[in-house]
């Protein structure tokens, strides 16, 4: 239980880094570029503890990048003015399927 713990919190580190990637306007904002640089130190330092606990690495991240696509791509599309469209969003569905047929085959 304890490795995915640590993949959750490496898929909000690499959230919010991603979104401060275009917060921080390359780097000409202050404070979304502070998040930006902690963000992904957290996220990969969180990802190699899920890693390290026993968490497959093929696993470990097609959830952790599937599930930041998803959450990027919802977050700007809300929030950023971002566009999302109806093929847009069942490719999002076809990237979590991916993830989810991995994880059960993981588990036989």
């Amino acid at each position: 239980m304890t490795m995915y713990l640590w993949l959750g919190v490496a898929i909000v580190s690499e959230i919010a880094a991603t979104i401060s990637l275009k917060l921080s306007e390359s780097f000409t904002r202050l404070v979304p570029s502070i998040v930006l640089v902690v963000g992904y130190l957290v996220a990969f330092t969180a990802l190699s503890f899920a890693l390290k606990a026993g968490m497959a690495i093929g696993v470990a991240y097609a959830i952790w990048s599937a599930v930041g696509v998803a959450f990027v791509a919802v977050i700007g599309a809300l929030f950023l003015g971002e566009s999302m469209n109806l093929t847009m969003a069942g490719g999002l569905v076809l990237i979590i399927g991916g993830v989810v047929m991995l994880e059960l085959g993981q588990a036989r």
